[in-house]
C-alpha cells in the first residue's frame, strides 16, 4: 500500500478564504501522522474526513503561529470527542510550556495524556520508530529553531510464491511469517530451500521529506537524498532573495535547486507569500531547474 499525503494548508502566515496555513496529514505504514498545525487545521481535517482518533503523533516544525496555533484547539477537540489514548507531540523545546500555559489559564482539563518530545539538537536524529516507520529530524535554518521531518518506511515483507511453496508439504502456514522476513527453509532431510525461490520481492518502501521554513541550506541534501517526495517551502521568487535571506525563507529557484541536487522524485512547493496572487509563478520559476515540480491544492491527496 502506498503512502498518502493530504494537503490541509500550504500558505504562509495569513489565512485566506481559499487556503490555510501549513498542515499536512501523512498516512504511512498504516499510521496517520499530523505535520504542523496552523490555524484552522481541525476544520480542514473535517473537510478531509480525517479520522481524529487515528492521530497519535503530531510533528511541529517550529513555534511560529502559522505552524502551531491550531494545536490548542485540536487538542481540546480531542478531549471533547472522548479521547483516552496518549497523544505524542514532537516539537522544539518550549512547546510544552506554550501548550500547558494555555491549558492552565483556560482551565482546560485535557482528559488524556500528552507526551511531549521536545527537540534541541541541531543534527539530524531519529525521533520515532516502530516496526513499520522511522522519523528523522531535518535541521533547518530559520529565524528560530526549526526542524523538517523525514518519514521512511522500513523494508516491507516479501511476497509468498505459493506456486513453489505448495510443492513442499513440510512448509506449514506457521512458517509463512519467517519466509516473508527473508528466512530460508530447511527440510527434514537437511536440504535448504532458498528464500528467493519461495518468495517474491516486496513492494518498495517509500519516503517523504517535509522541509518547513528555512533559508537555502545545502546541508540537508545528504539527509533527504533520493526521497520519493519532497515538500519544500518557497515563500518568495528569486528576485526577492535578499528578503528571503533576511526573513529566513527560500525562493522557488532555491527549493528546486535543493530538489535537483538531492535527486528526489517529486517536489511540492508551498508556504507562498500573500503578495503573490497567482502562485503559478512559483512553478514557472522552479521547473527549468527541476521539472517534476508541483503546486499544492487544498485537500489534495498525493500518492507517494
Amino acid at each position: 500500500m502506498s503512502a498518502k499525503l493530504t494537503i490541509l494548508g500550504f500558505n504562509s502566515a495569513i489565512p485566506t478564504v481559499n487556503s490555510s496555513p501549513t498542515a499536512q496529514l501523512l498516512e504511512m505504514g498504516e499510521r496517520l501522522f499530523l505535520i504542523d498545525c496552523g490555524e484552522g487545521t481541525q476544520v480542514q481535517m473535517r473537510r478531509a474526513k480525517a479520522k481524529f482518533s487515528k492521530i497519535n503523533h503530531i510533528f511541529i516544525s517550529h513555534l511560529h503561529g502559522d505552524h502551531c496555533f491550531g494545536l490548542p484547539g485540536l487538542i481540546s477537540s480531542f478531549r471533547l470527542l472522548g479521547r483516552e489514548t496518549p497523544l505524542h507531540i514532537y516539537g522544539p523545546k518550549g512547546i510544552k510550556e506554550m501548550l500547558e500555559t494555555i491549558f492552565r489559564l483556560s482551565e482546560t482539563n485535557k482528559g488524556f495524556e500528552l507526551v511531549y518530545h521536545e527537540l534541541t539538537s541541531k543534527k539530524s536524529e531519529l525521533i520515532f520508530e516502530d516496526n513499520k516507520v522511522e522519523v528523522f529530524t531535518i535541521p533547518l535554518d530559520h529565524r528560530i529553531y526549526c526542524n523538517g521531518y523525514l518519514f521512511k518506511e522500513k523494508p516491507k515483507d516479501r511476497h509468498l510464491n505459493m506456486q513453489e511453496i505448495v510443492k513442499y508439504p513440510e512448509i506449514e502456514t506457521c512458517d509463512y511469517h519467517l519466509l516473508k522476513k527473508g528466512k530460508d527453509f530447511v527440510l527434514s532431510d537437511g536440504f535448504v530451500l532458498k528464500n528467493e525461490n519461495l518468495t517474491k520481492d516486496p513492494n518498495p518502501s517509500v519516503s517523504y521529506a517535509f522541509c518547513s521554513d528555512t533559508r537555502y541550506n545545502e546541508s540537508i541534501i545528504p539527509i533527504i537524498e533520493g526521497v520519493d517526495v519532497l515538500y519544500h517551502e518557497a515563500t518568495f521568487l528569486h528576485e526577492l532573495k535578499e528578503m528571503a535571506d533576511f526573513t529566513g525563507h527560500t525562493t522557488a529557484l532555491e527549493a528546486a535547486t535543493i530538489a535537483q541536487k538531492a535527486k528526489v522524485g517529486k517536489l511540492i512547493l508551498g508556504h507562498f507569500s500573500n503578495r503573490y496572487l497567482d502562485v503559478s509563478v512559483f512553478k514557472k520559476e522552479a521547473e527549468p531547474i527541476f521539472a517534476p515540480t508541483y503546486l499544492p491544492k487544498v485537500l489534495e491527496v498525493v500518492t507517494i
